[in-house]
Parts: structure tokens; C-alpha cells; sequence
């Protein structure tokens, strides 16, 4: 009796094996801090640094502000001014940046947006006047979108139930340049004067030279080094069909058409855009106020950028284990508390004026405001499978127009003292964190009521609804059905069953 065993499909692509336990979109179902596994946590590494790096440039002029300031003879306007450039350029482009990201990948996006801006840090050493100061903290700014190709390929990388602490973690390593280059660039400075012998006006100018080309490098390595998918680069994946070509208009309309990415935008502008805001302010602040020396003031104000450490990670990771015995349910309403109590301690700090608690109180309001940073990000990813990364860059986004509009309400001139502005701006964390109780996801419902039990919506009717009739005909939404599928764990407790749907299911057009 002769048995043949049958012949695969030549259609069908050859199965991948990967270094760590994956889903059905090969996701890794792990988060190994540790290893370095392509494609997965090789993806992490080369995204937390390049973001890392892109922070240390941003706000190395941040900790060299009373040296530049008496170089070039700048007023409190024209420093206040410079601070908001160097977050208001980021606005648009990292929503361009998640457009990007859904239509060329995170790899390309990201690399490409590092080189662009690259010149802008070194071309600060020649900077001779208040304006040149300002248009090099603007440009160099931009580089700051890449916070959304690092959530974006976190994202891509990394299955629902460990998504969270993803984002988180490379959120917050990636933040930790605004702590560090509180240290790195007083440093820097100081061993150019002292072993160099270069004047102080001489040395904070070569001191740019290090984020300039630590900038550099991370763009070549993740080019080298980097993969936007599990299964490839994006480019590749598109030429041999495995993935759908999709649409610039569609992408978008159904991004910005989702009220909840908006909500979470406003929300992101007052934790990651305070943030941004107290990066900015942060270090002048002890130094005028306290008297310090400029070291001593750098590293105070080193400790609330370096909270990120552990706090925006600590937050995403929160965020997942809430959702595992919760559902979304549990990760909308630890943002909210974590969120207001941030607001609750940045109160604090404007009011009190010993230099001890001041620096106890600072850290407290850190460690919540960026938990929260990475709760946001444990949230987004759920919100828009088609339309990721414009859901993505308007978070980002957000983050940077609360930026913008703190800094100009607060700190821009002499309207306000600092103490004033601060205790003013913990106000208006609280009160813009209240719009969580408005989003709602039919399928798992919101943080006031549960899922919808009229209309009985799925995560597959939920997710398919970003997909047309002809668009389903094609195969277009076979992601977006294993995501869904995926998602089911955002149901939370015993509600975490996963059973396949067909893929001819038809979705209700508005959820």
C-alpha cells in the first residue's frame, strides 16, 4: 500500500522561525529586555537608541543655556522663545512621521528623518545670534517624530499582551536623553575647557560635535542593522505580494476620522508634553532660583529625565498587567489615575520653596508623569489597526502641541514666575485628563460602562469596519483579522477566548 504524503502549496511562503515564541502576525509573545533576537528585540534596541540619541540633541542646548545666553547676549523671550521651537517643529512632523511609517515602514522613516536633521545639531557651533539659536533648536526638534517609528515598530514587533511594555520601555530608554544630556553636555563642556583649554564661549560650541555624530551613527545602524517586520522590510513584503499595497487617502481618513486617537492626543500633550516643557525649563530653574552651580543644577535636573529609566516602562508595564485581568477597561482608567496624580504632585511643586523637598516632589511628579507617557502607548495601538501609525504620530503629535502651548502660556517671558507657571500647569493636567471617561470601544467598552450589548460588536466587526467591500475581496484585511483575533485579550480576565472568525465576515460600517 503506497501512502504519498502530500505536497505543499508552492503559493503559500515558506514558514519563518524565530528566535522567540510568536503569534499568528509574528509578534513576539515575549518582551526579553536582554537579548538581542532578530528580529524582535534587535527592532527594540536600534529603536530605543536612535530615539535616545535624538533626545540628547534636542535639549543639549537645555543644560548650556546660562553659558549661551551670555554668549549671545540672549533675554528671557528669546531663550522662552527657542524652547518652544525646539518642540513645536516635531507637531507636524511626527504626524508625518506615522504616515510614513504605515507607507514606507519605521526603518526608512526614521533613518531618513536622523540624517535630515543631523546638520541642524552641528551647525549649532556656528551659531552667532538669537534667531540662528532658535531656527537650530527648531530643525533639530524635528528629530524628535521619531518617538512615533519607535512605537510604531514596537508595535509591529510585539503581540497585544506584551505591546505595553514595549512601547514602554522604548519610550522611556529613548527619553532618557532628555535626563542624560542634563549630564553628558556640563560634562562634555567641562572637559573641553579644562584639558582643551578652550574659553567657555569656545567649548559649550565643540561640546555639539557628540550628539551631532552620536545622532549620526544610529541612522546608519538602524539601515545597516534594522527589519520593519517580523517577516521583512516593507519594500520587499510589497514587491512579493505578502503585503497590501494600501492607500495614502484611506490610511488617513480613517485615522483622523477615529475620535479616540484625538482624545489621546490632548491627553498626551500634558504628560509627554510636560515632559518636553520641563526638559526645557527645568535646569535654568534650580539655577536661578536656588543659586546653584550649573553642574550641580544639571544634575537635579538630570533626575527627572532619568526617572525614565524605570517610570515610562513601569507604565506600559502596569498597563498590560491591568489589561490581563481587566481588559482596556483596566488600562483607560490607570491612566487616568496615574495622570492626575502626576498633575496633583506638579501642583505641589510650584508651591513648595525648600530645595530638598523641591527635588523629593520633582521626582514623584516624574515618575507619574512618565508613567503615563507609557500607559498612552499601551492604549494607542488598539485604537486603529489600518491606520497605526497616524493614530500614532497624532498622540505624538499632541504630545508636542501640549508642549508648545504650555511653555508659551507659562514660560514665555516674565507673565508668569516659574514657581507660578508650574503650579499652573499641574492645574491644567488634571483638568485635560478628564476626556478619558469619553472613550469608549464597543467591543470592550470604556471606563464608566462595558461593552455593547445591543449591538454585540466584536473585535473583527470593530477592526474590519476600516475595510470596504472590495478592499475584503482583495485579501486587503487579512491583518487586520489577525489582530483582531490577537485582541481578544483586551477583554481581560476569563473574557480572553480566542475563536477565529470566518474571513468573509461582514463588519457594521460605524463602530
Amino acid at each position: 500500500m503506497n501512502l504519498e504524503l502530500p505536497t505543499p502549496s508552492t503559493n503559500e511562503p515558506p514558514q519563518q522561525k524565530f528566535s522567540l515564541p510568536v503569534d499568528s502576525e509574528n509578534k513576539s509573545t515575549v518582551f526579553k529586555i536582554h537579548s538581542i533576537a532578530k528580529p524582535h528585540m534587535l527592532a527594540f534596541h536600534l529603536s530605543w537608541f536612535s530615539f535616545f540619541a535624538c533626545f540628547v540633541s534636542s535639549f543639549a542646548a537645555a543644560p548650556l543655556v546660562p553659558i549661551i545666553r551670555d554668549n549671545l547676549n540672549l533675554t528671557a523671550t528669546d531663550i522662552g522663545n527657542a524652547g518652544v521651537a525646539s518642540v513645536s517643529g516635531a507637531v507636524f512632523a511626527r504626524i508625518a512621521m506615522g504616515t510614513a511609517c504605515d507607507l514606507v515602514g519605521p526603518r526608512l522613516a526614521s533613518a531618513s528623518l536622523i540624517l535630515l536633521t543631523s546638520p541642524a545639531v552641528y551647525c549649532t557651533s556656528i551659531i552667532n545670534s538669537a534667531t540662528s539659536f532658535l531656527l537650530v533648536r527648531f530643525f533639530t526638534g524635528f528629530s524628535l517624530a521619531t518617538f512615533v517609528s519607535t512605537q510604531f515598530w514596537m508595535s509591529s514587533m510585539f503581540s497585544t499582551t506584551v505591546v505595553g511594555r514595549a512601547n514602554g520601555f522604548s519610550g522611556g530608554w529613548g527619553n532618557l536623553g532628555g535626563g542624560a544630556t542634563q549630564l553628558i553636555m556640563p560634562l562634555v563642556f567641562s572637559l573641553i575647557q579644562d584639558n582643551i583649554g578652550s574659553t567657555k564661549f569656545t567649548a559649550w560650541r565643540i561640546a555639539f560635535f557628540i550628539p551631532a555624530l552620536l545622532q549620526s551613527l544610529t541612522a546608519f545602524s538602524i539601515l545597516i542593522f534594522g527589519q520593519d517586520l517580523p517577516d521583512g522590510n516593507f519594500h520587499g513584503l510589497k514587491k512579493s505580494g505578502e503585503k497590501a499595497k494600501d492607500e495614502f487617502s484611506k490610511v488617513l481618513y480613517h485615522g483622523v476620522l477615529n475620535y479616540r486617537g484625538w482624545i489621546l492626543a490632548l491627553t498626551y500633550g500634558y504628560c509627554f508634553g510636560v515632559e518636553l516643557t520641563v526638559d526645557n525649563i527645568i535646569a535654568e530653574y534650580f539655577y536661578d532660583k536656588f543659586n546653584l552651580k550649573l553642574h550641580t543644577a544639571g544634575i537635579i535636573a538630570a533626575s527627572f529625565g532619568l526617572a525614565n529609566a524605570f517610570s515610562r516602562p513601569g507604565g506600559g508595564l502596569i498597563s498590560d498587567l491591568m489589561a490581563k485581568r481587566f481588559g482596556m477597561r483596566g488600562r483607560l482608567w490607570c491612566l487616568w489615575i496615574c495622570q492626575t496624580l502626576a498633575g496633583v504632585f506638579c501642583v505641589i511643586l510650584g508651591l513648595v520653596g525648600s530645595l530638598s523637598v523641591s527635588i523629593v516632589v520633582m521626582i514623584i511628579f516624574s515618575v507619574f508623569v512618565q508613567a503615563a507617557c507609557g500607559m498612552t502607548f499601551g492604549i494607542v495601538p488598539f485604537v486603529s489597526r489600518r491606520s497605526l501609525g497616524v493614530i500614532s504620530g497624532m498622540a505624538g503629535g499632541g504630545g508636542n502641541v501640549g508642549a508648545v502651548i504650555t511653555q508659551l502660556i507659562f514660560f514665555k517671558g516674565s507673565r508668569f514666575s516659574k514657581e507660578r507657571g508650574i503650579t499652573l500647569m499641574g492645574a491644567m493636567i488634571i483638568i485635560c485628563t478628564l476626556p478619558l471617561f469619553l472613550i469608549y470601544f464597543p467591543q470592550w467598552g470604556g471606563m464608566l460602562f462595558g461593552p455593547s450589548s445591543s449591538k454585540n460588536v466584536s473585535e473583527e466587526d470593530y477592526y474590519l469596519s476600516e475595510w470596504n467591500s472590495k478592499e475584503r475581496e482583495k485579501g486587503s484585511h487579512h491583518g487586520s483579522l489577525k489582530f483582531a483575533d490577537n485582541s481578544r485579550s483586551e477583554r481581560g480576565g476569563k473574557l480572553n477566548i480566542s475563536t477565529r472568525p470566518s474571513e468573509d465576515t461582514t463588519p457594521p460600517q460605524n463602530v
